[in-house]
């Protein structure tokens, strides 16, 4: 019982900071093609935090497209399960297959 309060709890924590940063993220591109498109220059040492931001925001975007594909079987409604799912990340695909704390100790 302790286990699955703990698990939530982390569950939590993981979606609200995976919110901040990938809104953060869609900001840094959305300042970098600005910056482009200003012919502004951006400091060399961005680059990797550039880098390391289109990783994240693609690998969330792989995990929303999943969600989209699979929410149907679930009974819940694509685009908006996508879109939640492209936020918060592989929390959000592991609530669509009701992935829990409590089966998690079964394994």
């Amino acid at each position: 019982m302790k286990l699955a309060f703990q698990t939530r709890y982390l569950a939590f924590i993981i979606k609200i900071i995976s919110l901040i940063l990938i809104a953060s993220g869609i900001g840094l591109e959305l300042a970098t093609t600005y910056a482009v498109v200003t012919h502004s220059q951006t400091p060399s040492i961005t680059k990797f935090i550039f880098w390391l931001e289109r990783f994240a925001i693609s690998a969330h975007l792989i995990e929303g497209i999943i969600a989209v594909y699979y929410a149907p079987s679930q009974n819940k409604v694509p685009i908006i399960y996508g879109i939640y799912t492209f936020f918060v990340g592989t929390i959000g695909l592991l609530e669509l297959f009701n992935f829990q704390a409590e089966r998690m100790n079964e394994i």
